[in-house]
């Protein structure tokens, strides 16, 4: 028998159960939940990492061609440096003294882990202008490039320090990371910037 004013106990019971989630129910949803998120982070590095490569390449294609347009515009030479192996300098070159500025007018750290390097079994691009044996740039037949120095020149054109048209290739990738790699060229005649990914057989633009 019910009284007037007063819930039933089984009333109260039901009441309590649609208000929600237990404590339990909610730490095994809130784990279950982080273990799904975990997993799927896992599973999704290799591809995070591939396009962080694909980005970095980009970069440098557009650090090389800014510089390129640079010297164009500004009728001068526009020296390139490789640092380190993750970063790229430009200097120019001062009138009418024509040497090399003592400090960098750019200094463009490529993006988290990838640097300039080549893997085991990785072959040369298409363009065929050189694979390093060390390292991750090659210019001219030199790793590295040549002790002369390398620049763009104000007809757009990519030479040594002597002005002798050089062409060569700067490889990226991540370490640990075949499917990452991707690799920039430069036409020395022309100065022409292009760039390459790899995908373990062979490359593709």
């Amino acid at each position: 028998m019910e009284y007037p004013g007063r819930k039933s106990t089984i009333t109260s019971h039901a009441d309590n159960r649609e208000r929600g989630f237990t404590l339990l129910e909610s730490l095994i949803v809130i784990s279950m939940s982080m273990t799904i998120m975990a997993i799927s982070i896992f599973q999704l590095q290799p591809t995070m990492r591939l396009f962080r490569a694909r980005a970095v390449t980009g970069q440098v294609q557009g650090t090389l061609r800014q510089a390129r347009e640079l010297a164009i515009s500004q009728r001068r030479s526009i020296v390139v440096q490789f640092a380190g192996n993750n970063t790229i300098q430009l200097f120019q070159v001062l009138e009418p003294t024509n040497t090399m500025a003592l400090t960098p007018f750019l200094t463009v750290p490529i993006g988290s882990g990838v640097q300039f390097m080549t893997f085991s079994g990785e072959t040369d691009t298409p363009d065929g202008f050189g694979f390093p044996a060390t390292g991750g740039v090659e210019f001219g037949g030199i790793v590295g490039g040549p002790t002369t120095g390398m620049q763009f020149q104000s007809d757009g054109t990519f030479t040594d320090g002597s002005g002798n048209p050089i062409n060569g290739t700067v490889f990226l990738a991540s370490p640990n990371a075949n499917s990452t790699a991707g690799a920039v060229t430069v036409l020395g005649n022309t100065g022409k910037v292009r760039h390459y990914y790899y995908n373990r057989t062979g490359w593709y633009k």
